[in-house]
């Protein structure tokens, strides 16, 4: 092995860990965002999930936290309905897997739906450049990081989280069905938590898309070889997931959502209502 072959181990001054769950500082080698307001926002998840604090502070948690719902609740109610897509920020635009997603994005949006995603770059932002390519409907559930993740530039709609499981909560609140592109270790909580509530039937069984064959065959093999084997999950909950490459596929999914095309627009996209519950605007609220 050369000299540049060698690995490279960080000094122990610079080794960098999580934060300290008892003091909530950044350990040597990490930085806290430059910018004020997202330092403080991940200052207070983190201490939210770091165990009891005041009472005052924790009574103060819980309003913040009710009005992030509300305000995810106001600005996606008249969205329509609405298809996820999830995948990793880092595939860039002449990635093969950039491309697919942007193919999935029109797809989705000449069914009527509109395109969800995280409103990030990467498998994100090239979803939602596919929507508004073909004329459909955009929009974007952002978190905030401690490494800033900037919106993508094609959403018709960006709303800012500082708290993941209320983002989550929208993504999976307004969906009729989920696609999972190849990602990391997000896209997995995501597609997990999308799998889970469809077991445990607290949602309806929405497709559940992955496209990627290659990339995500070791993933169903696991399933299927050690978790089915093990008994810890049954046989219907991997029949009820399909594994693709192919568009179509997604498409013929798509066309089993409880949502159908209602009103033609002026364009070729047709407009979806809620099947339940078609929501009204009202004036006083500012809708």
């Amino acid at each position: 092995m050369t000299d540049s072959e060698q690995p490279h181990f960080p000094a122990e001054s610079a080794e960098v860990g999580p934060p300290s769950p008892l003091t909530g500082h950044v350990p040597a080698g990490e930085k806290e965002p430059s910018n004020g307001e997202t330092s403080s926002a991940v200052r207070d998840e983190r201490h939210m999930l770091e165990g009891p604090r005041s009472r005052w502070s924790e009574f103060i948690r819980v309003f913040r936290i009710g009005s992030e719902l509300i305000r995810g609740f106001r600005a996606l109610h008249f969205q329509g309905p609405c298809v996820t897509v999830f995948g990793s920020a880092r595939f860039h635009e002449d990635h093969a897997f950039y491309q697919m997603a942007r193919g999935v994005g029109a797809e989705i949006a000449k069914l009527g739906f509109t395109v969800m995603t995280g409103g990030g770059p990467g498998i994100m932002e090239a979803a939602n450049r596919g929507a508004k390519e073909v004329g459909g409907r955009s929009v974007g559930c952002n978190i905030v990081l401690p490494k800033e993740q900037h919106e993508n530039p094609y959403l018709d709609q960006m709303i800012l989280f500082r708290y993941f499981f209320v983002r989550k909560v929208m993504l999976v609140k307004y969906s009729q069905a989920f696609i999972i592109m190849p990602g990391g270790y997000g896209t997995l909580d995501e597609a997990f938590e999308a799998m889970t509530l469809i077991q445990t039937g607290k949602v309806y069984n929405f497709p559940v898309i992955f496209m990627g064959v290659d990339y995500w065959t070791p993933l169903f093999d696991f399933l299927r070889n050690t978790m089915l084997e093990n008994q810890t999950i049954d046989k219907h909950d991997i029949n009820r997931l399909v594994l693709t490459d192919d568009v179509s596929k997604v498409v013929e999914q798509l066309s089993t959502c409880p949502s159908k095309p209602t009103i033609e627009s002026s364009a070729y996209i047709p407009s979806r209502e809620w099947p339940h519950f078609a929501p009204k605007r009202w004036r006083w609220f500012g809708e």
